[in-house]
């Protein structure tokens, strides 16, 4: 137990210190591909918490269930956000109510 324990807060640094030298204009495509790991490890977290009989680990791999879940949504809300940004411009009002416009306020068109 001691060992996991171990594993586990030496690779919350690790993975801290990479993310935190990631540049911004990585960032999106990064979780992207986070998102198909996060995927996996649901999956994985759904067969650790089948296989066992002891309450703990039962628990643990709910937690890691819930919050990789989080992960995906997010993942996937933050990369839908940036695909709207560089998707067509709405536009509020067409051409010909720009020049009746134009022409309502005296200048020339």
């Amino acid at each position: 137990m001691l060992n996991n324990l171990i594993i586990f807060v030496l690779a919350a640094f690790v993975g801290t210190e990479i993310l935190s030298k990631v540049p911004q204009t990585l960032h999106t495509p990064l979780m992207s591909g986070a998102n198909a790991i996060s995927g996996i490890t649901i999956v994985g977290a759904l067969v650790a918490a089948g296989m066992t009989n002891d309450p703990w680990s039962v628990w643990i791999g709910f937690g890691a269930l819930v919050v990789a879940t989080i992960n995906v949504v997010g993942g996937f809300l933050v990369t839908d956000r940036m695909l709207e940004m560089f998707g067509e411009k709405k536009r509020t009002s067409s051409p010909a109510d720009a020049d009746a416009a134009q022409r309502t306020n005296g200048t020339p068109a």
